[in-house]
């Protein structure tokens, strides 16, 4: 394809990742009020973002695989349609119940537009120029993350709208990439006559995910980490994994091909990814309860003032995406991309309440720039060193990790914030020979007096401080891994990666 084409082309594919990002960003700073108004607690605010991510990290293998098989151009087409499915009805829910599982159906569509985006990108641009590309959709996926918060600060703050508006709002985005995608994409179709799609495969790697998934979730608020509960979970979840390899190391057309992992760069790019997934997640969801709730600013002032991270995000993407098309090198970046991660995450775990807002600024630029450097160029370097009948399966599978990881860590972490939020408000009030409020409910700062609400600004503050302290041993093992991997100079040709 000429570079005219690739352009026309890749708009309707940047509207569509715009669609899937928006939905999942648009929501952050108007969780709480959602939360508020549904009568949910902090489970619901977790597992309104971990029900989208559950169901885009189980449905990727599928859809990878899919792309390998399939007719890409309708594949995505099914998975924007998904998505406006589970969008419009969101919007009209009336409990927590109802929210998440309609996030799940949004997932779904989510988790297709996301892997086939990489795919379909890959199936287009050789290796080399592909970095070019990639940065497009880094700067997409910055431009909906900051916008997004935005966009859903200013919906929620404006009384004739709501927040159920945040749900809608991606719609015409959607069907925009519908209308652009059927005129302008035109790709080789592939037909395997007499191909059985390993249902059993997906069946099982979705079930091993979502009981994971589900299990981080619950555990710390309706049971113990520790229990009978946790010990079947982890274990079912084990088993259905066990599973899953021996179905796959069986069937023809493998949901993951598992002879992938004998080459090192997909093994440690998937690893990396998994671990790169829980700081980028960190940054995105628990943003909007420190400004909100640690430092009492409205839900559009909250999304500004992530500017310097999304800031970041888009300078590093694009930047890093012309210059190893330039060069053919991509490793420095992603070394480079783990240093400013690490970094970046240790700095916000030092912060509080009361931090000078440019001291914050600082380290969101630094934890934006890592992450702008690394997310893509991982996908990237694991698409250079496979043929093509297996670049679906690849893409998706280091997205996969990547949001898996994702997935997992905003469970975890949001069970964190909520002990610690617990354990330093409690102290706090005491102190003040208060007793404190049970059941968890995210507080009305606003009908709080003094100095109780000073109590609870700062337990918020401290408690999203310790879950960036948390992240930054885990950027830390993302770049250790990032060590290891074999650079390969990116090829200028679309065949076999060897």
């Amino acid at each position: 394809m000429s570079h005219p084409e690739i352009m026309r082309a890749l708009s309707g594919l940047l509207l569509g990742m715009f669609a899937a990002i928006l939905s999942s960003t648009i929501v952050t700073n108007a969780l709480p009020r959602i939360i508020a108004d549904l009568g949910g607690g902090q489970s619901a605010f977790t597992w309104v973002v971990t029900a989208t991510l559950l169901a885009m990290t189980a449905s990727m293998p599928l859809w990878g695989k899919l792309a390998d098989l399939f007719d890409k151009k309708l594949l995505i087409q099914v998975a924007l349609s998904i998505y406006v499915i589970g969008s419009m009805i969101a919007g009209l829910s009336q409990s927590p119940a109802m929210l998440i599982t309609l996030r799940v159906v949004q997932g779904l569509g989510v988790g297709g537009l996301i892997g086939l985006s990489q795919i379909i990108l890959a199936a287009m641009i050789p290796p080399r120029q592909r970095g070019r590309y990639s940065g497009y959709l880094g700067a997409t996926f910055a431009a909906a993350t900051v916008s997004g918060p935005l966009i859903g600060g200013v919906i929620t703050d404006t009384s004739w709208l709501g927040w159920r508006w945040c749900f809608y709002i991606g719609v015409p985005f959607a069907v925009a990439a519908l209308v652009v995608l059927h005129r302008t994409l035109k790709l080789p179709v592939t037909r395997r006559p007499g191909v059985r799609i390993d249902w059993t495969g997906a069946g099982l790697v979705s079930a091993s995910v979502s009981l994971l998934l589900i299990w981080v979730t619950l555990a710390g608020d309706s049971y113990d980490w520790a229990s009978w509960q946790s010990l079947a979970m982890v274990g079912g979840s084990v088993l259905l994994a066990a599973l899953f390899v021996l179905v796959e190391t069986r069937a023809a057309e493998p949901i993951i091909p598992l002879r992938l992992f004998r080459d090192r760069t997909i093994s440690l790019t998937s690893a990396a990814s998994l671990l790169i997934g829980v700081a980028m997640l960190a940054g995105t969801v628990f943003f909007a309860q420190f400004f909100q709730l640690a430092r009492g600013e409205s839900a559009t002032m909250s999304g500004v003032m992530t500017i310097p991270m999304i800031a970041g995000m888009t300078l590093a993407s694009t930047v890093s995406g012309r210059l190893i098309t330039r060069t053919g090198r991509w490793k420095s970046w992603l070394l480079a991309g783990g240093v400013l991660l690490t970094g970046g995450c240790a700095l916000l775990g030092v912060m509080r309440y009361d931090t000078p807002y440019w001291q914050i600024a600082v380290s969101m630029t630094l934890l934006g720039l890592g992450i702008g450097m690394t997310m893509q160029n991982m996908v990237l370097a694991a698409q250079n060193v496979v043929a093509p009948g297996d670049l679906g399966a690849a893409s998706s599978m280091v997205a996969f990790f990547r949001t898996f990881g994702g997935a997992v860590g905003v469970a975890v972490l949001g069970a964190l914030l909520a002990n610690r939020v617990a354990d330093y408000s409690s102290s706090g009030l005491a102190e003040l020979g208060v007793a404190p409020e049970g059941g968890g409910q995210i507080p009305n700062m606003a009908a709080l007096e003094e100095p109780v609400r000073t109590v609870v600004a700062s337990a918020y503050g401290h408690g999203v401080a310790d879950v960036f302290l948390t992240t930054a041993p885990i950027a830390l093992g993302s770049l250790l891994l990032t060590v290891f991997i074999r650079e390969i100079a990116l090829r200028t040709h679309t065949g076999p990666g060897r």
